[in-house]
This record gives structure tokens, C-alpha cells and sequence, in this order.
């Protein structure tokens, strides 16, 4: 009988075990996405007869919008470009009852003049921020919100237990049936905050358009998996909160702390609070996408060190005894993701460059399926989601066009891998600071797509 040979034998030393750690990786994550898949799948079928047994018999007391006082926080600092778009739409939302609190950070543009023209609105506050205590950081800001928001409730005669914050970015465009698709989810008390699905409204060009193909892979994969443990991810546009949740975190000045990723922080003390936290694909929020390679690598590695950071978190969340063994399993290996990634990422590294120095062959005979399979097993993730979003969103054509957009969105993925790297190095030496993520101005294609962004029907 002939013996079965083991992966990468006649490789020799530690180049071995480096390869033998990465493919144990590889096959781990791949079951892991394999089972998000199908607690994906479990989600959405369980908001489809939720919504189904809501539209029979009526929306009970206490999932309807107007049981809940909403109130938009909206951090600007120098968002002349966007601001007055992100406002005009937050208005026009359909919220019975709403407070929208734009927070001027000293900005030092022309938004302060933009927000001029809002003086009086009965809906609308501007908290205006002034140096030396202004300019620190967005959690900062929202943090100032929070403070204010009982004299401003009082104002009102609205108890915090009615109120629901919501955290929308100065390019943020929220969908109008949003409020009406939290409220849903807020039916459940022990939900303490709702991410809808992020979309990007300037995807005209090829790194726009690959950004929204993330977001939605990120919302109708991992997301809705997430959201069957209720574990899902807060991201830092359209975060949804009850005040009472936020109540039960604040630290020194507030709930929101100054980290890089102060979303992703707050949603995980919220997790470690006993709170559960889901994620809708029945609404969504559009936002600027960054058109710049040298842009885009600064935005991401600012996310990639906020997780760094998030992993600190950890023994806090694990250690939350309303948490499922599932739940736990997959916080340990989402927060410690940052890991698996550079081991994977520096075995391709040192694959690649074993094939240049003549150490492997890949053109031998079945070497090419065995380079399929590790591609298929690698991007495993990569290869669901998108099969997965294009088919909610297009039915089988959608199937095909998503069978077709992996290899590009694997080539992405790699592009972006280097702010691994850049996010660990900055992380070794202390280095906190960041810059803003510049706006655009919006075209007029873009204000074209004002209130019918979306030709196709979202995914529930």
C-alpha cells in the first residue's frame, strides 16, 4: 500500500513548520466560515418569518418606531463637504419622535457656517466644541453628546429608558426605514445595540466598488452570524445603542473610550455588560468610500491597530457568564484575527518566495490542483460571502457574478494585507495618533443617487 505523504514533505527545517502552522490555520478558519455560513443563513431565515409573522398579524407594542425617542449624534470636524447632505438626509428619516445633535468639533472649515441654517430647528441641536478641549478625538465628542443629553431629554420630558443614540458619520446617509427596522429589533429588552449593513454610495470607481463588496460580504456573512450569537460587530456609522446600554459602560467621561476603533471598544464592554448586540440587512447606511490607495492604507490601518487594541478586551468578554460556548469561540478567534491573518499572510509570503528561489515547483504533475485546493481553502470566506451576497441580492445571476468577483476580491484582500504589518509595527512603538480620513466632494452622479441608491432589494 502506498503511504500517504504529509503536507509539505521535503521541506525541510523551521520553512516547514512555519508552512505546517499556516495550513492548520488555514483549515481552522475555513471550518470556522463554514459554520458562520450556516448560523448566517439561520439568522436570515429568522428575521424573514419574524418580519413575515409582523407584516400577518400586526407590529406589537414595543417594536413600533414610535415607542422610541431617537437621537442622532453626528461628530463633524471639518465636514464642510458632507455635512449638510448627512443632516438633510437624517431629517427626512421616518422617526416620530428624533433629537439630531450635530457636534461642531472647532472645526475650522465652513461647516460652522453650514449648521447656521439649522438655528431654531425644534429637531436639531449643534453642540459647538471650542479649543483647548475640542479636536481630540471622535470618542471625545460623542462623549460631550452624552453629557448634555439629560438636560436636552429633560427639555423634552423624555425618560432614558425610551431613548435609542444613534451614531451617524458626517458622509453617513441613512436609510429613511431605519428606525422602523431597529425598533424590531429592539423588541427583544435584552438587545443593546442594532449595526445596520454599511454601503458605499461613490462605488463608481474599482477600490469604491471593492469596499462595498466588503461591507456587504462583512454584513450577509459574518454579521449575520454574529447576530445569531449576538455577538455582532458595532461599526462607527449607524451604530444604534439603547441609552440605557451605554449607561451601564461609561467610564471616566463617558461610554465611548479614546481608542482607534472606540466602536468596535464600546460594543465589546457592551457583550461584557450581558448585552446582546445584532445586525440588520434590512436597512442600511451609505458612506463616502476613499478613493486613494495611500488614503485607504492609512484608514485601514488605523482599524487593524483599534482590533490590536480591542484584544486587550478579551478576557473581559470571555469572561461574561451569559455567553454560549459558541459565542465565546467566536470572539476568541474574531478578536484574536489579527493573528491568524499574519500567520497565513507570512506563510503566502514565504510560499511565494520558495517558488522564486527554485525550492517548489507548482508545474509538476497535479501540482495545479493542489494549487487550487489551498486557494480554495484559503479563501474559503472570500468565496462564500460573495457567492452568498450576490445571490440574496440578484438571485443565480447574482451566483455567477459572484463566483466571477472572488479572484477580484481575493486580489484586494492581499493588497490590503501590508497594514497588518504597518498596524503591528505602530502598536510596538506607541504610536496612537491618527489622521482623519479625508471627504470628497460629492458629485453630481452621487447627489443623483439621493434617495434610490439601491436598484435591487436589500437582503433581510
Amino acid at each position: 500500500m502506498q503511504r500517504v505523504g504529509l503536507p509539505f514533505e521535503g521541506v525541510d527545517g523551521w520553512i516547514r513548520w512555519a508552512l505546517l502552522i499556516g495550513f492548520v490555520v488555514v483549515v481552522v478558519v475555513f471550518c470556522w466560515t463554514i459554520v458562520l455560513a450556516i448560523l448566517a443563513e439561520r439568522w436570515t431565515h429568522s428575521v424573514h418569518r419574524r418580519d413575515r409573522e409582523f407584516e400577518r398579524d400586526g407590529i406589537p407594542d414595543g417594536s413600533r418606531e414610535e415607542d422610541f425617542f431617537w437621537v442622532f449624534l453626528v461628530p463633524a470636524r471639518d465636514e464642510e463637504l458632507t455635512i449638510a447632505d448627512s443632516v438633510e438626509r437624517l431629517r427626512h428619516v421616518q422617526a416620530t419622535r428624533r433629537l439630531i445633535i450635530v457636534i461642531d468639533d472647532a472645526s475650522e472649515d465652513d461647516t460652522p457656517r453650514i449648521l447656521e441654517r439649522y438655528a431654531g430647528a425644534e429637531d436639531l441641536v449643534v453642540v459647538r466644541r471650542e479649543l483647548p478641549n475640542a479636536r481630540t478625538g471622535k470618542s471625545d465628542a460623542l462623549d460631550d453628546a452624552w453629557r448634555r443629553l439629560p438636560e436636552l431629554l429633560a427639555a423634552r420630558g423624555v425618560p432614558r429608558e425610551d431613548v435609542v443614540t444613534c451614531v451617524v458619520d458626517a458622509d453617513g446617509r441613512l436609510e429613511v426605514n431605519a428606525p422602523a427596522r431597529v425598533a424590531l429589533s429592539m423588541s427583544d429588552p435584552e438587545v443593546g445595540g442594532v449595526q445596520v449593513l454599511v454601503r458605499i454610495y461613490n462605488r463608481r470607481h474599482l477600490l469604491t466598488w471593492m469596499q462595498d463588496v466588503e461591507f456587504r460580504v462583512m454584513g450577509l456573512l459574518f454579521q449575520s452570524a454574529r447576530s445569531q450569537l449576538g455577538t455582532a460587530g458595532m461599526g462607527g456609522n449607524a451604530q444604534f445603542n439603547r441609552l440605557t446600554a451605554l449607561d451601564q459602560v461609561v467610564d471616566d467621561t463617558g461610554p465611548w473610550r479614546d481608542t482607534l476603533t472606540e466602536d468596535q471598544d464600546l460594543g465589546l464592554r457592551l457583550l461584557a455588560a450581558k448585552w446582546k448586540l445584532v445586525h440588520d440587512n434590512g436597512t442600511h447606511v451609505e458612506q463616502q468610500g476613499v478613493p486613494g490607495i495611500v488614503a485607504l492604507y492609512r484608514q485601514r490601518t488605523r482599524w487593524a491597530q483599534g482590533n490590536l487594541q480591542a484584544m486587550s478586551l478579551l478576557p473581559r468578554v470571555l469572561r461574561a457568564n451569559d455567553l454560549g460556548v459558541g459565542a465565546r469561540a467566536e470572539q476568541l478567534l474574531a478578536l484574536l484575527m489579527p493573528i491568524w491573518q499574519l500567520v497565513v499572510g507570512s506563510s503566502f509570503v514565504l510560499a511565494i518566495w520558495m517558488l522564486l528561489t527554485d525550492q517548489v515547483n507548482f508545474t509538476g504533475d497535479g501540482q495545479f490542483a493542489t494549487v487550487v485546493f489551498y486557494y480554495l481553502l484559503g479563501f474559503a470566506g472570500t468565496i462564500i460571502g460573495c457567492v452568498m451576497q450576490g445571490w440574496r441580492l440578484r438571485g443565480f445571476p447574482g451566483l455567477v457574478a459572484g463566483l466571477l468577483l472572488v479572484h477580484v476580491y481575493a486580489l484586494y484582500s492581499w493588497i490590503l494585507w501590508p497594514v497588518l504589518v504597518r498596524a503591528i509595527w505602530r502598536q510596538l512603538v506607541r504610536r496612537r495618533a491618527w489622521a482623519k480620513t479625508p471627504r470628497q466632494a460629492i458629485s453630481e452622479r452621487d447627489k443623483a443617487r439621493a434617495d434610490d441608491v439601491h436598484e435591487r432589494p436589500q437582503a433581510g
